[in-house]
Parts: C-alpha cells; sequence; structure tokens
C-alpha cells in the first residue's frame, strides 16, 4: 500500500467538493487547504507548515509541497476558512478506498473472528467541550444552570483478538439532524451507519460489537435485518428480564453449560470458565427476540483472585467450540478504546485539542482529517516494510514522530518514500525491502 496511492485518493475527495470560495478566500484552492491540514496531523507537528514556510521562503523548496502535494500554502485562518462550509461526509470515500486496498492487497487476512467474519467494534466519544466556544452542530447540556456545548463523534474501526493495529473506518458525527427536534445520541448515529454501511460488506460476514448501551432490541433487529451478526456487552443491571430467565435455567440440569479451560500465562495459572445458554429473551413484552448468551469468567488458580468477568448477548451459535471464540471477540470490543480512542487522545494526534471550531463544519472536517491521519500510519504498518522496520528499529511512537518533525524541519525530501528511504539507511537496517 503506497503512500502516495492514499494521497491520491485524499486529493481526489478534495478536488470533488463544490466551490465556494468568495473574495480573498479564492487565492487558495480547496485542495491545499485541506491536504496542508492533513500534513499536520500525520507528521503530528502543529508547527509543521509554520516551518515548511520558512523553508520555502530559504531554499524555495518545501516538504509540504513535496510530501502532501501542496501546491501553495495558506494561513492557518485561511486553512479554517476554506475547510469550515465543508460536509465531512464528502470525505468517506478515502476510509472505503483504503479498506479496500488493503482487503484486495490481503493485509487484512488475519482479522478474522468467530465463524471467519470481519469484527468492527463502534463507541461514541467526545472530542470537543466547552462554555463559550459552540456552534450549531454542537451538542449542548445544561449543568448547574450552564450551557455545555460538545461535540462527539461515533468511532468505528476493524479489529481481531490477536491484532496490535485497529483499522479506522468512516466516522458517524453526533450532531443535530434536519427535521428531528431532539438531540442527536450515539443509538441514532449507529443507525446511521449501519444503513449505510452494511451494504459495503458481504451478508453476514461482519460482526458488530459495542458496549452494554446499545445491547437492546431495537439494535439487534437493525443488525439483523442488515444481515450483520452481533457480540454486544450484557450487563444484568442493565437486562433483568434476561438474567431472570437464566436464574429460572439455573434450577433445569444441563440448561447452562458450561465449559473449563486451564492455562499458564507464563507466570501462573488462570482458570476459565465459560457459561452459556441460547435463544433467551431480550425484554419483557410481545415479541422479545431471543438471543444466545454467554459468560466467561477468569480466575488466578493460586490464590482464586477474580482477573475478569463479562458476559454477551450474540445471534451466533453457542457451543464448546464456538463459545471460546465468542468471548474472546466480545473482549476485542476494548480496542476500540484502547488503541483506538487511547491512541488518538494520548499519543500525539491529540484527538481533544480545539484545532479550530468555526462556524459550520470546521471541527467535524478536522476531525475527519484526523482520523485519516492515522488510517494512514495504520494502513502503512501494515503493509510498508520499509516503514515497518523504522518504526521497529526506533521503538517508540514518540522517537518515530520526533524524527519525523525533526528531519521535515531541516531537509527538504523529494517524497515520502525519500524521507522513508533516508530514516532506513541512516539507521542502517539493511538492503531496502521491495
Amino acid at each position: 500500500m503506497r503512500f502516495r496511492t492514499m494521497l491520491s485518493m485524499l486529493r481526489e475527495s478534495l478536488a470533488g467538493i463544490p466551490e465556494h470560495r468568495q473574495g480573498e478566500n479564492t487565492k487558495y484552492e480547496i485542495t491545499d487547504a485541506g491536504l496542508a491540514a492533513f500534513g499536520v496531523f500525520f507528521m503530528q507537528s502543529p508547527s509543521f507548515l509554520a516551518h515548511q514556510r520558512d523553508m520555502q521562503r530559504q531554499k524555495g523548496q518545501n516538504n509540504a509541497s513535496s510530501l502532501f502535494e501542496v501546491e501553495q500554502i495558506p494561513s492557518d485562518g485561511q486553512i479554517r476558512n476554506l475547510l469550515d462550509p465543508l460536509d465531512a461526509a464528502q470525505l468517506e470515500a478515502v476510509f472505503w478506498g483504503i479498506y479496500a486496498k488493503l482487503d484486495a492487497g490481503e493485509y487484512l487476512a488475519d482479522y478474522q473472528g468467530v465463524a471467519e467474519t470481519r469484527l468492527i467494534s463502534l463507541d461514541g466519544t467526545q472530542y470537543f467541550s466547552s462554555q463559550k466556544v459552540h456552534c450549531d452542530n454542537c451538542r449542548v447540556t445544561v449543568k448547574d444552570e450552564e450551557k455545555h456545548y460538545a461535540h462527539q463523534v461515533l468511532l468505528a474501526v476493524l479489529c481481531a483478538a490477536e491484532q496490535a493495529h485497529v483499522v479506522c473506518l468512516e466516522p458517524e458525527f453526533i450532531t443535530p439532524q434536519d427535521g428531528h427536534k431532539k438531540q442527536d445520541c450515539e443509538q441514532q448515529a449507529i443507525k446511521r451507519w449501519v444503513e449505510r454501511n452494511a451494504r459495503r460488506f458481504e451478508p453476514w460476514s461482519v460482526t458488530i460489537l459495542t458496549d452494554d448501551l446499545h445491547c437492546h432490541q431495537p439494535t439487534c433487529e437493525l443488525l439483523l435485518k442488515h444481515n450483520l451478526h452481533f457480540i454486544l456487552t450484557c450487563k444484568p443491571e442493565s437486562h433483568s428480564t434476561l438474567y431472570e430467565e437464566l436464574q429460572l435455567l439455573e434450577r433445569v440440569e444441563g440448561a447452562i453449560s458450561t465449559k473449563t479451560v486451564r492455562r499458564w500465562n507464563g507466570r501462573y495459572h488462570e482458570r476459565l470458565v465459560y457459561r452459556w445458554a441460547e435463544q433467551v429473551p431480550l425484554r419483557k413484552g410481545a415479541k422479545p427476540l431471543r438471543v444466545n448468551w454467554c459468560a466467561l469468567r477468569v480466575v488466578r488458580e493460586d490464590s482464586g483472585k477474580e482477573l475478569y468477568h463479562n458476559a454477551w448477548a450474540t445471534d451466533h451459535v453457542l457451543n464448546e467450540a464456538t463459545v471460546v471464540a465468542v468471548a474472546r471477540d466480545g473482549r476485542s470490543r476494548w480496542k476500540v478504546e484502547n488503541e483506538g480512542i487511547n491512541v488518538l487522545k494520548n499519543r500525539g494526534y491529540n484527538f481533544e485539542h480545539n484545532y479550530g471550531h468555526g462556524k459550520q463544519h470546521l471541527s467535524t472536517v478536522l476531525l475527519t482529517l484526523l482520523l485519516l491521519a492515522f488510517l494512514f500510519h495504520t494502513a502503512l504498518d501494515l503493509s510498508c516494510l520499509m516503514y515497518q522496520a523504522v518504526r521497529r528499529e526506533l521503538g517508540t511512537r514518540r522517537t518515530f514522530f520526533n524524527d519525523l518533525r525533526a528531519l521535515t524541519r531541516y531537509l527538504y525530501f523529494l517524497s515520502w518514500q525519500a524521507l522513508l528511504a533516508f530514516m532506513h539507511h541512516r539507521l542502517e537496517l539493511g538492503p531496502e525491502p521491495t
């Protein structure tokens, strides 16, 4: 997967955005504004454009142009003005284009879960909050008689239990919807994401993972209607009917199946106890959806200490062969937070930083470009041997990005590939991989 291929997808999407520039805004292209902002996120460097303007004045060339194909570097204010009217949905094709290329190149072959399905974890999170700055797309809450403004987004990632990376898919922003008086919410965002994107996958080839908040009949029926499997966290306090049924089944011998597995984790033995039952009602009332339920409890054998306990509702068939895979994949739901949200917030992407709020869509457009930068690096780490070698040699993510920032501040590179080759050579990693 070549960097230039992905960048061409982004450039094409930006070039297809309808013209909206007026007056002084016509000096710079919308495409340049989008690519320049993307460069800041990809390099994890708020000062990247300022350094490239300096390089252009001093050397007559700059890395924003050579690496990201920015023909003229707009000022930060001009970038915000040019991007504010854009609809972030106009960039959705880039996510799916990169996904398709990774899939066609078999770089996602190991991203498989139960019944050879792909696992997609969905989770909502907040990325902006203020008591003063706001726009028409803000979510408004009142606390102690004071208004609080926020932006939220539903993130979707492809994940797998044994994979270190999550592959970021098209997000769904939680914003006021035309024709709706009620504020938008995570549940409605999931509905929109599923209805728009389920068709991209072969029927029954995907398993959706969510937290307990969405483990209810409307969501399950929505997923089944669109030929999607599900494994949803299912807690007793929010599913009284289901757990009452399980209590009744406890009295019937063999109604709840059990499997125990003993394993050595390198330090001590653990005992994994799986329990499952099929066709239990998800709610009270007429025509309750019946789901399959399983739970996993992990206990440290020498002390008896409980290390983990959780339960899930699913449409996957449960038996001794499948229950282990379902529980494993249910636990993978956390990857959207651990390898997704936490990386975006704490590993240099500054997910919650206000890069610019704007009056229309700036906040959502900038976050979309940030997510694309995250996806570009993931795709390179999955597919590019030279990128893998450099990252492995430098060790930490921080060191890698520190080097990128330093090199591009002082040296000019003809392309991203040239920059990567320079790092590979100076680290003495041997012949360049093809």
